[in-house]
């Protein structure tokens, strides 16, 4: 399955199961971060990201560049809730 399919089966299910209150909110988010210009200041595939210092799991603080002298480094962001 490419990645396309994947992408569309998961926005049909999701279509299933939010509420349409929600999702006229997400959308109202996403159309609110487009109109920002913030993809315009995105990193664009092949770009270097700028060194960051951030807490790992123990709280203590790790820079990019450190980890990056270890190998590759992959970076998730998601949204919890705490």
């Amino acid at each position: 399955m490419s990645l396309k399919s994947e992408l569309e089966a998961i926005k049909a299910r999701s279509a299933t199961i939010i509420p349409p209150p929600v999702e006229a909110l997400m959308k109202l988010a996403t159309d609110a971060l487009r109109a920002s210009g913030i993809l315009g200041r995105a990193l664009k595939v092949g770009d270097k990201a700028p060194e960051f210092f951030l807490p790992d799991p123990a709280g203590t603080i790790v820079s990019s560049r450190t980890l990056l002298e270890k190998g590759p480094l992959v970076i998730s962001f998601y949204r919890g809730r705490w």
